[in-house]
């Protein structure tokens, strides 16, 4: 379990170092509006995490109960993924979140519910559940369920984290990174060969379906 914590922890923050709709809207409100917007908005992106979570665990238990084949289909569908964001990462022509952006100045309500409708509506969030959390679930450890809400919490605990950072910082690093491309080209060029590594790692995998405990 805790190479399946560990193995789930590096992909989050892989994928939550990737540009993204969380990152973008949370980046362009801390820079409009100031820090305590952005850990507003940030609290309805949490609650987008955890609502994702809940809904996809209770899915995961039942559909690896009856239909355990679903697991090649979901890995093959997560490498594909994970190489679409490797590819999203090192592309030529990619804009950086961290171009300010104007928005206009909203009540802390507004704040909260557009951070909850940008997760919601990330579909990374939910394919990184459904694709993901099943190569590191251990059948024979049986609670499959308690397993999925383990691991996806670390993923909820880490997107959380990096992104507080991150708007708590946002000021000081888009100036950082505006006088430093190269770092910006860095960062994209070691998240896609992460993502890239994974995405194969998964796809050769010839691990045997999940079934259920």
């Amino acid at each position: 379990m805790t190479a399946g914590l560990m193995g789930i922890a590096l992909i989050s923050l892989g994928m939550v170092l990737t540009p993204g709709p969380n990152m973008i809207y949370l980046i362009s409100r801390s820079l409009t509006q100031g820090r305590r917007s952005g850990l507003i908005s940030l609290g309805g992106v949490f609650l987008g995490f955890t609502t994702y979570l809940t809904a996809t665990c209770l899915g995961l238990t039942a559909v690896f109960a009856y239909v355990p084949a679903a697991y090649t289909a979901l890995k093959l569908a997560g490498a594909a993924y994970l190489l679409w964001l490797a590819w999203n990462a090192v592309r030529p022509g990619g804009v950086s979140a961290f171009e300010p952006r104007e928005l206009p100045v909203e009540r802390p309500g507004k704040l909260f519910s557009m951070g909850l409708l940008t997760c919601l509506l990330n579909p990374k969030i939910a394919i990184l559940y459904l694709s993901l959390l099943p190569q590191f679930i251990d059948p024979a450890m049986g609670h499959l369920l308690l397993q999925s809400l383990a691991l996806g919490s670390v993923q909820v605990f880490v997107g959380t984290l990096v992104n507080g950072l991150i708007v708590i910082s946002a000021g000081s690093l888009a100036a950082f990174l505006a006088r430093r491309p190269v770092w910006l080209r860095v960062q994209r060029y070691l998240t896609g060969t992460i993502l890239g590594a994974f995405a194969v790692s998964m796809a050769t995998d010839r691990s045997k379906a999940l079934v259920s405990a």
